[in-house]
C-alpha cells in the first residue's frame, strides 16, 4: 500500500517530467516550431507524461 508520503513523492516525479514536456513544447512554439521531428517528439513526450500522471492518480481511486 502507497503511503501519503510515496503518493507526494511520486506525484511530484510525475508532474516534474509532465512541466518539463509541456515547457519544451511551449520553447518550440516560442521559436516558430511547430511541425517537423522535433515538434512530433515533443508533443509525444507531453501527453506521454500527462497519461503517466493521470494514470497514476486513478490508481488510487
Amino acid at each position: 500500500m502507497t503511503t501519503v508520503e510515496d503518493f507526494k513523492i511520486k506525484s511530484h516525479e510525475l508532474l516534474v517530467e509532465l512541466d518539463a514536456a509541456t515547457s519544451e513544447m511551449m520553447a518550440l512554439i516560442d521559436a516558430h516550431q511547430t511541425s517537423g521531428v522535433i515538434w512530433e517528439q515533443a508533443v509525444q513526450r507531453q501527453h506521454d507524461a500527462y497519461e503517466q500522471w493521470v494514470a497514476y492518480l486513478n490508481e488510487r481511486g
